[in-house]
């Protein structure tokens, strides 16, 4: 009796390589999954998104310093710290004015960060000649209290020319040229943009302060 081949069976298996959820929709392909953002604007050189690796033998030390966001193992694991202290260079605005309107223009200019967003804490205010009527205020109550304020770190901090080694940095630095000799503001131009950690605000007369910062500005 002669033999009828069996019909091939299908099996569940054998279907395409799309799967179906139990819900009857087709399971989205797995895409991959975005590292997460910086909150600060990217750096030059910041490398991208890592990407998976073969599992390599590390050491205690180069467990400590393989942190997401730093180069693979290609680069070199001891100068890794040495990355996140290349020294930015802020943007520098400037806001032309008389030595007798630069106060002026830097108290417009300080009203505009905080409109915009910027903390209190975030901005470091110097002056080159007449000290800020705050500043005078302020240490009248003696130099102790006056430099609390500044290490409190939570509102707008006035300082004069002299006083700009004494300062911390902060992320928005406004210098006004009010005044003072061209010596003063000679020394105090460089070491305001060596504070400012994103962004540098020059009130005052155009021509000093370029032959100070010359083309930074």
């Amino acid at each position: 009796m002669p033999l009828i081949p069996e019909e091939p069976q299908i099996h569940e298996s054998a279907q395409g390589p799309r799967a179906t959820a139990a819900s009857g929709r087709t399971a989205p392909t797995p895409r991959p999954v975005p590292g997460p953002r910086p909150v600060a604007p990217p750096r030059p050189g910041r490398p991208g998104p890592l990407r998976p690796t073969p599992p390599v033998q590390r050491t205690p030390h180069d467990v400590a310093v393989a942190k997401p966001g730093l180069p693979g193992p290609a680069a070199p694991s001891v100068s890794t710290p040495a990355a996140a202290s290349v020294p930015r260079t802020p943007q520098i605005q400037l806001i032309p004015a008389s030595a007798t309107g630069a106060l002026d223009a830097a108290e417009e200019a300080v009203d505009l960060l905080l409109e915009s967003g910027r903390a209190p804490g975030e901005v470091l205010v110097i002056t080159t000649g007449e000290q800020h009527p705050w500043a005078a205020h302020e240490l009248s109550f003696g130099e102790a209290a006056y430099w609390a304020q500044h290490d409190a770190g939570d509102d707008v901090f006035y300082a004069d020319a002299s006083a700009v080694s004494r300062a911390a940095s902060r992320p928005v630095v406004v210098v006004a040229v009010n005044g003072g000799s061209a010596d003063a503001a000679a020394e105090a131009l460089p070491l305001a943009q060596a504070r400012a950690g994103a962004l540098l605000i020059v009130c005052g007369d155009p021509q000093q302060i370029n032959s100070v910062l010359g083309a930074g500005v």
